[in-house]
């Protein structure tokens, strides 16, 4: 018997969960349509973000699945009004006229939703929900593609795998590895190469910024690195890596570990996938031991990672 979803995710047991959403037969539909729909996926995680209470830690997105490592918030939820609940849940599903024309988020909607019993605690429990969010991100892009297609039927398999994360090794571990599915499946050739995943979009934005050079100073677990890694994701819609890191007070991944840290574990590790073997960076050795994590425990968790992921079918459709 299938397990329900509830049962499956807690936030009192922990907060971080690795979500895998595949397409239906394994087909490569996210590479088909006239539109980009990895970029629609993409824009579309941005979106739920800052409606639910749910954060984005890591994602990629190739042809036929996507993974996304989330973090739940729900005590964010229980800080919002009762109208901030209804014009967050106004932008996913706006009010419509009887022609079912959208129509605006209105002071006077809002007031005929709180009226309604039941409907605020129910608005409000869904917008701190793994399945609602999950079911947001799917089905507009299922119903776009499947017109477009002129088909019917599901586009994506009917359950998305939830994985709980429990450590923060496991965090950081897999992290990494969804940033390199791309490099393992053998698609690209190092993390900065990458197309849809959270790593290009680290690092798209801090180029953004102009603070490359700032990056490569953040190497490292010293003082002076943390520094300049100051602000680096300040304002990007990822968690930030470094967890509330000099100049943010945005709840982050990992205390101690910089942005330039963790392109510079993804290099060293992508390097382990391809070729088995690679030289432990001078930067990264007082990260690691920081987290407490060997460089033989590091490369057996990633190894562990991509047999999984290969006995799944994961990876094994991408090469």
């Amino acid at each position: 018997m299938t397990t329900a979803r509830a049962h499956l995710v807690d936030p009192h047991v922990t907060r971080w969960y690795h979500c895998v959403i595949r397409c239906i037969r394994r087909a490569h539909l996210l590479a088909d349509g006239s539109q980009n729909r990895k970029l629609w996926l993409e824009r579309r995680l941005q979106e739920l973000t800052e409606v639910f209470a749910i954060s984005v830690g890591s994602y990629v997105i190739v042809d036929n699945h996507l993974h996304v490592l989330v973090r739940l918030d729900p005590n964010a939820a229980d800080r919002w009004s009762n109208e901030e609940v209804f014009k967050r849940w106004g932008r996913i599903f706006p009010p419509r006229a009887k022609t079912r024309e959208v129509l605006a988020v209105s002071r006077e909607w809002i007031k005929q939703c709180a009226r309604t019993p039941g409907v605020l605690e129910q608005t409000r429990d869904r917008l701190r929900s793994l399945g609602w969010f999950m079911k947001c991100l799917k089905e507009p892009l299922s119903r776009a593609s499947n017109r477009e297609d002129q088909v019917r039927g599901p586009f994506f398999e009917g359950r998305f795998k939830s994985v709980a994360i429990p450590d923060t090794f496991t965090l950081l571990a897999t992290s990494a590895f969804i940033d390199l599915v791309p490099i393992v499946a053998g698609i690209a050739n190092d993390p900065e190469s990458t197309r849809y995943t959270s790593i290009r979009a680290r690092l798209d934005h801090v180029r953004s910024l102009r603070r490359i050079k700032d990056l490569k100073s953040s190497r490292g677990a010293t003082g002076a690195a943390l520094k300049a890694s100051a602000g680096l994701e300040q304002d990007l819609w990822l968690c930030p890596i470094l967890d509330r890191g000099t100049g943010t007070r945005r709840e982050g991944m990992f205390n101690g570990v910089s942005l330039g840290s963790y392109e510079l574990l993804l290099d060293y590790s992508s390097r382990l996938l391809r070729e088995g073997q690679a030289t432990l960076p001078r930067e990264l050795t007082g990260v690691l031991e920081l987290l407490e994590i060997t460089p033989e425990k590091w490369q057996a968790r990633l190894a562990k990672l991509r047999r999984q992921h290969t006995k799944s079918g994961y990876l094994a459709t991408l090469t």
